[in-house]
């Protein structure tokens, strides 16, 4: 029989473990555990160690781990795997870092903004980034209602820090990309998994916040990661 799979849920920039809140029911009615770690985004002296740090901490004891990033959270979820072992990592509309690298040179070394506002203009909507083009345009306005509490500005100090990893870790990884997602368009993700990892990436329904415009679906491609057999 399949083991019972503990999910990290890593949130991106911001660390409101809220981002979650759709999917952890849906993978705990499976007979899962999900663990959506809550980040100190807003403390300047927190970085992506101390993040990794919290992940880690929040799924110790466990055996069977997959760490999920959400976003920036794709800095931190390779420092967990390197830190303990998991069974696997999953990279949701993800920044790839490239060991050693900060958040902060991300943008230009796989030049992001050119690829969104390329897609903008394709797509035909603005290049101007705000909050209801490029993050909101897919999620129910009520389900958005909830987050405004949860919502603060992330430090400078996690886009100053490296990915403290010497190479990608030697665990199952998948990229996956939301198939309307503005921000980080489809292309940009595929190219970047390319390169960088030397993947293709699965496509979900959803933007750049699928975990709560199209939980299920996510959901149910969380729950499809292959996990070891008792």
């Amino acid at each position: 029989m399949w083991t019972v799979t503990t999910f990290a849920l890593v949130p991106g920039a911001g660390g409101a473990a809220w981002y979650w809140h759709r999917v952890v029911p849906l993978l705990e009615d499976a007979g899962h555990e999900a663990v959506a770690v809550d980040l100190p985004a807003d403390d300047p002296a927190a970085g992506l160690s101390e993040y990794a740090a919290l992940v880690t901490s929040a799924v110790e004891g466990r055996d069977d781990v997959v760490v999920v990033g959400q976003s920036m959270g794709g800095f931190t979820v390779p420092m967990v795997a390197a830190r303990r072992p998991v069974a696997g990592i999953v990279l949701l509309n993800a920044m790839v870092p490239l060991p050693g690298e900060t958040a902060g040179a991300w943008w230009d070394a796989v030049r992001s903004e050119e690829a969104r506002v390329a897609a903008a203009r394709a797509g035909g909507w603005s290049e101007e980034i705000d909050l209801d083009t490029y993050f909101l345009h897919d999620v129910d306005p009520a389900v958005a209602a909830t987050g405004e509490e949860h919502q603060r500005p992330e430090a400078e100090r996690a886009f100053e820090t490296p990915c403290a990893i010497n190479a990608w870790p030697d665990v199952p990884t998948r990229v996956v990309a939301g198939a309307d997602d503005r921000f980080f368009p489809a292309d940009l993700q595929r190219r970047v998994a390319l390169d960088r990892l030397g993947l293709d990436i699965d496509v979900v329904p959803g933007g750049h916040l699928a975990a709560l415009s199209h939980p299920t679906e996510l959901t149910a491609y969380l729950m499809a990661f292959p996990r070891r057999r008792e």
